[in-house]
C-alpha cells in the first residue's frame, strides 16, 4: 500500500468512526460520554478532537441536517444501512460548517461506506452530496426558527414559553461553544503559581473576578497534559459549579453530605474551600459513578466517606448522625449545559421531564430531615427548566413548614425564589441554586 493510499485510508475510518458514534447516540441512545472515548481509544490526539468536533458539530446542527436530508433522501434508510443517514449528514455538516475541501468532504465520506459495509451505498451517497453542493442547500434559510435553534421541538416550546424576553440570546449561547474552566486546588497551589506554570508551558487563559479559584482556557487543550495535573493542583470545572461551595458556606467542624455527587468536583470543591471541616460524605447511587468521585479526591489529595446509596431511601445508608449542610446536585435534565454536551439535546425526551421533577420531589422530602435545626440546604440543578427550579423549590416551600428561602445570598431580587443562571453568563453554563434553611 503505498504512503498516500494509507492517509486515506486513516481519513474514511474516522468519518466512519463519526457515522458510528451519531449512529449510537440517535439509534440506540447512548451517552456521547460512553461511547465518544471508546472510538477515540486508539486514535492520535489531532484525530480525537477532529472525530469530537464532527459528532458534536452534526449533534448541534441536526434539524437542519435532517431538514436537508428529508429532501435529497427519496426514503428512510432501514436496518443496517440506517447507519448510512448519520453518514450522509456527516458529510452536509462537513460542506455547510467546517473547513474540510468539498473534494474531501465527498470523496472521503464516500469512502467511508466500506468500513461500515454499506458499499451498495456509496452511489446514493456521492450522489447525494454532490447534488446538496450544486444545488447549495448550505445557502438555503432553514425553514423555521425552531430549525436553526438546533433544538428539539419539545425542548424549544418549553424555553420560549419560560424565557420570552431573553429566548434569542439563551438559544445563541446553547448552539455556542463552551470554554474550558479550571479550579485550582488552594490547598496544593495558589493561582498566581499556577498562572505561571501555564504561562511558562505557552498555555493561554484568562482570570475571572467572581471566581477566585478559576482560570478559563482561551482555547481547547489536553488537560491531562498540563503543568501539574498529576500532582493534583487543578480540576476540570465550570464555573457555574464551582459556586457550589461558596454557595454552601462551609463552616470549621461542620458534618457535610454532598447527594447525587459523581464525579466528584463538587465534593472536591467543599473540601478545598474550608481546611476544618468535621466530616464530609459524598452520596452517589451509580457504584461506577462513585468510583469517579474516589479518583478525582485520591489525585486532588482529599479525603471524604464515599458512600453507595439512594438519596431517595435514606434509611438504607443514613447512620442517624445530622448534617450541617447538605449539598443537593439533584438529578436533572442537564439542559443548561447542552452546549457541552450537545447529545443531551436529542438522549432526552420531554416526557423525562416529570419523572426528573418527581424524583427530585422524593430527594428533597427524603433528604431534609437529615439536617439540624438551624442547618443549610443547597439544592442545585444544571438546567434551565423552570420545572425543575423555581418552581421545585416554590412546591417543597409551599409544602415544608420549617423551610425557609435565603436569597440574600445570591445578591438576586426576583421574584422567583433561587437564582437562575442561563448558559453564557459570565461564561458560565446554565444552572440554578436555591439556598434553604431550617429554622
Amino acid at each position: 500500500m503505498s504512503k498516500s493510499t494509507g492517509t486515506h485510508f486513516k481519513a474514511f475510518n474516522l468519518r466512519a468512526d463519526a457515522a458510528k458514534v451519531l449512529h449510537q447516540i440517535l439509534e440506540e441512545g447512548q451517552s456521547a460520554r460512553e461511547c465518544l472515548p471508546l472510538a477515540q481509544a486508539s486514535l492520535k490526539d489531532q484525530d480525537k478532537a477532529w472525530l469530537q468536533e464532527m459528532v458534536y458539530g452534526v449533534l448541534r446542527n441536526l434539524p437542519i441536517l435532517q431538514f436537508w436530508l428529508r429532501q435529497l433522501l427519496d426514503k428512510p434508510l432501514k436496518n443496517r444501512f440506517k447507519i448510512v443517514e448519520q453518514l450522509i449528514m456527516l458529510g452536509f455538516y462537513q460542506l455547510a460548517f467546517s473547513r474540510v475541501s468539498q473534494h474531501a468532504a465527498v470523496s472521503e465520506t464516500v469512502a467511508a461506506c466500506q468500513p461500515l459495509n454499506t458499499l451498495a451505498m456509496k452511489g446514493l451517497v456521492n450522489a447525494i452530496l454532490r447534488t446538496f453542493i450544486r444545488d447549495e442547500y448550505s445557502q438555503q434559510p432553514a425553514p423555521s426558527k425552531q430549525v436553526a435553534s438546533g433544538l428539539p421541538k419539545w425542548l424549544y416550546k418549553k424555553l420560549e414559553s419560560a424565557y420570552q424576553d431573553d429566548f434569542n440570546d439563551l438559544i445563541a449561547n446553547m448552539q455556542t461553544k463552551a470554554p474550558i474552566w479550571l479550579r485550582v486546588n488552594s490547598q496544593k497551589v495558589t493561582r498566581e503559581s499556577f498562572a505561571q506554570e501555564l504561562e511558562q508551558s505557552g498555555v493561554e487563559f484568562s482570570y475571572t473576578p467572581e471566581h477566585p479559584e478559576a482560570l478559563i482556557l482561551s482555547k481547547g487543550y489536553d488537560v491531562t497534559s498540563l503543568p501539574g495535573f498529576d500532582a493534583g493542583w487543578f480540576a476540570v470545572q465550570d464555573g457555574a459549579a464551582q459556586l457550589a461551595a461558596h454557595f454552601l458556606q462551609p463552616q470549621a467542624n461542620d458534618s457535610i453530605l454532598d447527594c447525587c455527587a459523581a464525579p466528584g468536583g463538587k465534593t472536591c470543591h467543599i473540601i478545598e474551600s474550608h481546611p476544618h471541616l468535621s466530616k464530609v460524605t459524598a452520596l452517589e447511587i451509580d457504584e461506577k459513578r462513585a468510583a469517579k468521585i474516589t479518583e478525582n479526591l485520591t489525585r486532588l489529595g482529599h479525603t471524604a466517606n464515599v458512600i453507595i446509596g439512594d438519596a431517595s431511601s435514606p434509611d438504607k445508608w443514613w447512620d442517624g448522625q445530622l448534617f450541617d449542610r447538605v449539598l443537593l446536585d439533584a438529578p436533572c435534565s442537564a439542559t443548561g449545559i447542552i452546549r457541552r454536551h450537545p447529545d443531551i439535546k436529542w438522549l432526552r425526551k420531554a416526557k423525562d421531564i416529570d419523572v426528573l421533577v418527581n424524583l427530585q420531589k422524593q430527594i428533597l422530602d427524603a433528604i431534609w430531615p437529615l439536617i439540624k435545626p438551624g442547618g443549610t440546604l443547597l439544592y442545585a440543578t444544571c438546567s434551565v427548566l423552570p420545572q425543575e427550579n423555581h418552581l421545585q423549590v416554590s412546591d417543597f416551600l409551599s409544602r415544608t413548614s420549617n423551610a425557609l428561602l435565603d436569597n440574600s445570598f445570591y445578591n438576586d431580587s426576583t421574584d422567583k425564589p433561587g437564582k437562575q443562571i442561563l448558559p453564557g453568563e459570565q461564561q458560565m453554563d446554565g444552572f440554578y441554586y436555591a439556598r434553604l434553611v431550617k429554622s
